[in-house]
């Protein structure tokens, strides 16, 4: 599900603003859970820093304090609109706590 394409969003700023808002001062656990079971097990920090129609992105930090980008394709594929970005944040968290062996929080 990572991938390194570029992004491409039907987004306005004010949108992208605000889901990054959201996420990071919300749901920061979310998105570290995200960010261990899509390719950072080693994480210990996620911090969401771009959403666009074909993934999010999150700076994962390590034990060590090294960062590094990993960007999350959508699993129900490309997004138009805005509430389909809550729609695939909740798949990737739902699949992350199966993965991890832990019991998603109701939404």
């Amino acid at each position: 599900m990572t991938d390194v394409a570029g992004p491409s969003t039907p987004f306005p700023p004010e949108v992208v603003d605000a889901v990054l808002a959201h996420m990071n001062d919300d749901h920061g656990d979310d998105s570290l859970l995200i960010v261990q079971a899509f390719g950072a097990p080693h994480a210990v920090a996620a911090t969401m820093n771009a959403v666009d129609g074909e993934a999010g992105t999150w700076v994962v930090t390590d034990e060590d304090g090294v960062s590094e980008e990993l960007r999350i394709i959508w699993p129900g594929g490309p997004l138009a609109e805005r509430a389909e970005i809550r729609r695939e944040v909740v798949v990737l968290y739902d699949e992350a706590c199966r993965s991890l062996g832990r019991e998603p929080r109701p939404h």
